[in-house]
């Protein structure tokens, strides 16, 4: 297949460049709205207990549950004249909408909900409504209400909060962050290529083909808008990855490239050979990028299953531009691939001479050469003292807690964010993000079955008060009338105020401590604690299978790839170790807030749940980036390598640490680059305001780096030492299989089996 490819774009090249060309102006013209088009929920399952307490509370009882707060504040307090017309006026408007329902205010509620709408300083008040609609709907709206009703007026300050106004602020601050990474990623990026290739004309290759590949991603991320629901942090990830991904590809075809032209090759030899190993290389990497990502589509919330359908479509993207667009460039650049080498005239201009070649006919004068000859005379304790170190770097990962996200996610300067911060520490009793909601849907009994229930809940740790159509109640005892509308003919609902957080162990701790208060009717718990709940509740039971889904896909991929049983566990091993100390890293950094003032994060304690389970989905298929590409040239050594014995080809164990070298030596400059432009791109979401989004960036950093470095360039040649010739074992029915169906070069030879390093 890879040899028509090939064969094809010699053939044609012309013809693919301006189909590329006409298809990427197609897909950025698409896709240049999409950001319009996302959502920014989907963290919890729809059929979630408390997905069901949030609909029947939007249709039933006039979205009891707001999910829309304004802040108004005033120096002179909020029962001054001015203070007060900004709080009618407030309310009117919001209740003039079609679009918006259960409007209350502190200056209109009944007395007894008043009280709750006023801060303790006696400065600010709330103004608390439910937005319609869908999740994109309810943003929008919010986006407009803050536009038209936010700002100072007579020394008076309005500002908004709610969940429909914070994730619309967080759209529109990872739409502005993935201008800002990528402003930082693509030039960086380029500097990079340019030390590594030294030839502005080579550089400009993977540069070229990442762009292609952002703007595609835009296209699909657009077009599964029009079909599914698809999260916003999907831009930021699936753009950052096809950038990534697709110089990666890039830089490896590219550079097989150079190499068969400096081997005496010509552009469409060269072109048709490079797609042949690299791109063989390419195609098992997109693979295994493409089926960890596809594990998340088991997951039951659209956050990480818009992951699953974007990430798949992307991946195919950059591999399929990497292996049909830039060998057709390469083909009509031919030699002129390497010129305006800038290294030249630095070289003049300082007075450098050019060092000395290092080909890939001399692969001995390599460093990276020397560095794993070493390794191999020291793989015990090389060994032993990596894996103890990255086991140490993995230990705090022990201590995780997890939790929803909320408007902390944001930075300070976001107004959601500072309003959030006035109803924790001012609002105690009317915060709605901390509160917990009872609906007892059908409910007639009446209110004294509701008054001992309320009671009940009233007493649990931590509950300031219980607000129901039976009465007010703090730790059982009534303190007054219940505010209207808690009761009707659909049932009745309650209202668990309380300080606690809701996202934290002790937020976890009331919540079961609340369910487990006899109910005179089937309960449903809404509210932040049992958002989070359900959440948890529902990661935990696929993850799993999601992990086994990934590990079986990962060893039947490499099993193709290599013939062998024994690498793919040990590929499978390394990258969980890798993973261990990123995760290690993040609950350092994240939870625990360290790094909290360089980052300009805000540590609450907890770190949000789906993102260990995207980042083990991303960095495990990417860290098989590394291991495909350095396989696939100790593969090519180690099946070139042995010689006949009594007319059977036979291989050693010194073949095995030679192939090792040399295999290290011919890719060692390349992945560590490919982990350094990676590194960049990912990186680049460091710069992100949205914190979860620092996180990932962070954390698939460290990974790629330490992944790179430290395990491919020693770790692994180390085990792959110890393991000698077994590293190529297989049971003789897999191995029967693996010569029938396993996918090889045209022009492999014929495995033979290894023998015991005693033998020769």
């Amino acid at each position: 297949m890879l040899t028509r490819i090939a064969q094809i774009t010699t053939r044609y090249p012309r013809a693919i460049l301006l189909t590329a060309a006409a298809l990427a102006i197609l897909c950025g013209l698409f896709g240049a709205t999409v950001a319009g088009h996302l959502k920014s929920a989907g963290f919890t399952s729809p059929d979630a207990e408390s997905s069901q307490a949030a609909r029947l509370l939007a249709d039933n009882f006039d979205g009891a549950a707001p999910n829309y707060v304004l802040l108004v504040s005033s120096p002179s307090g909020v029962d001054a004249p001015a203070a007060k017309a900004v709080g009618l006026h407030l309310t009117e408007v919001l209740r003039a909408r079609a679009d918006v329902k259960g409007v209350q205010s502190y200056w209109t509620a009944p007395p007894t909900v008043a009280s709750a709408l006023r801060s303790t300083g006696g400065k600010d008040a709330l103004v608390f409504a439910y937005l319609t609609g869908d999740d994109n709907q309810s943003q929008r709206a919010a986006g407009e209400l803050t536009e038209q009703l936010a700002g100072t007026t007579d020394g008076v300050t309005v500002r908004q909060s709610g969940i429909a106004a914070v994730f619309h602020d967080v759209n529109s601050q990872i739409t502005h962050d993935l201008a800002v990474a990528e402003g930082v990623a693509i030039p960086v990026s380029l500097v990079v290529l340019v030390l590594v290739f030294g030839s502005l004309i080579a550089a400009a290759l993977p540069l070229t083909v990442g762009i292609f590949a952002i703007l595609t991603t835009l296209a699909i991320l657009r077009m599964f808008t029009q079909i599914t629901d698809v999260s916003i942090y999907a831009l930021n990830m699936t753009t950052a990855m096809s950038l990534a991904l697709a110089i990666d590809y890039s830089l490896f075809i590219v550079s097989r490239y150079r190499e068969e032209l400096a081997n005496g090759l010509d552009p469409a030899p060269a072109t048709v050979r490079a797609v042949q190993t690299a791109g063989r290389t390419v195609l098992y990497s997109a693979l295994t990028v493409a089926l960890s990502l596809a594990v998340l589509s088991i997951f039951d919330i659209y956050f990480l299953r818009s992951f699953a359908y974007a990430g798949v479509a992307v991946v195919a993207a950059a591999a399929a531009a990497a292996i049909v667009i830039l060998p057709a460039a390469l083909v009509l650049l031919g030699h002129r691939v390497n010129s305006l080498d800038i290294r030249v005239p630095l070289r003049r201009m300082f007075g450098r001479s050019a060092p000395g070649p290092v080909t890939p006919l001399n692969p001995e004068r390599s460093r990276w050469y020397r560095m794993v000859t070493w390794v191999s005379g020291h793989a015990v304790p090389v060994a032993i003292v990596l894996t103890a170190f990255f086991l140490a770097l993995g230990s705090p990962f022990l201590s995780v807690k997890f939790g929803y996200p909320d408007d902390r996610v944001l930075p300070t300067s976001a107004a959601s964010r500072q309003v959030g911060d006035v109803l924790r520490a001012e609002f105690p009793a009317a915060n709605s993000g901390n509160n917990t909601t009872v609906v007892l849907d059908g409910y007639h009994g009446g209110p004294g079955p509701i008054g001992e229930y309320a009671k009940g809940l009233s007493r649990a740790d931590g509950v300031s008060a219980v607000l129901s159509s039976a009465g007010v109640f703090v730790k059982g005892a009534r303190m007054g009338g219940g505010p209207p509308g808690m009761a009707n003919g659909t049932g009745e609902y309650l209202t668990v105020a309380t300080q606690v957080d809701p996202f934290s162990p002790a937020g976890g701790a009331q919540l079961r401590e609340l369910r487990a208060v006899p109910a005179p009717a089937q309960a449903l718990f809404g509210g932040g604690a049992a958002v989070n709940a359900d959440a948890l509740d529902s990661l935990a039971k696929r993850l799993p299978l999601a992990i086994a889904l990934i590990a079986l896909a990962t060893f039947a991929v490499l099993f193709l790839f290599t013939g062998s049983v024994v690498l793919p566990v040990k590929a499978i091993l390394l990258n969980t170790l890798s993973l261990a100390a990123a995760f290690g890293a993040m609950i350092w950094v994240f939870q625990d807030g360290h790094l909290s003032g360089v980052l300009g994060f805000t540590a609450v304690g907890y770190m949000t749940p789906t993102m260990p389970i995207l980042m083990f989905c991303l960095a495990f298929g990417m860290s098989m980036d590394y291991e495909v590409f350095l396989l696939s040239r100790i593969r090519e050594e180690w099946l070139a390598s042995g010689r006949v014995v009594d007319g059977v080809l036979v291989r050693t164990a010194q073949d095995n640490v030679h192939a090792l070298a040399v295999g290290v030596a011919k890719t060692g400059r390349i992945f560590t680059a490919a982990a350094v432009l990676m590194a960049i791109v990912m990186g680049a979401m460091i710069t992100s305001k949205v914190s979860f989004l620092q996180l990932m960036g962070l954390g698939l950093t460290l990974t790629v780096l330490a992944d790179a470095t430290l395990i491919r360039t020693m770790l692994a040649p180390a085990l792959m030492k110890l393991m000698g010739t077994a590293n190529w074992w297989a049971p003789a029915p897999l191995a029967r299989l693996h010569a029938r169906i396993g996918l090889r070069e045209h022009d492999d030879p014929e495995p033979a089996a290894p023998v015991p390093a005693g033998r020769g």
